[in-house]
């Protein structure tokens, strides 16, 4: 199995109201994305960091495989959340992969 983890911080441009709403798209979309691209094993996005944190956002996800893995980041569901609702309101990406021991 492969973990792929991403941390993001939130564009300088957004208010409180907006990253909260923002926050709460990214969950829905980015979570639901197991149901939609096969090879997710577990997926879940951690959106209130401690303030001793450097990032604001984090993406947490297992995979079968890291040829699932090289699927999804090509998959037009994971390319149209990322669009839609992370690319606009995200700075800072910072991404490893692992294969899990």
């Amino acid at each position: 199995m492969v973990k792929h983890i991403v941390a993001w911080n939130w564009a300088e441009h957004l208010t409180e109201e907006k990253k909260e709403k923002c926050a709460q798209d990214m969950k829905r979309e980015l979570e639901n994305l197991i149901n939609l691209i096969p090879g997710i094993v577990s997926i879940k996005l951690y959106t209130k960091p401690l303030q001793s944190s450097d990032s604001d956002l984090l993406l947490d996800s297992v995979f079968e495989s890291e040829e699932a893995l090289l699927a999804y980041q090509t998959h037009p569901e994971h390319v149209r959340v990322g669009s839609e609702f992370v690319k606009p309101v995200v700075r800072n990406r910072k991404c490893i992969d692992i294969v899990m021991d």
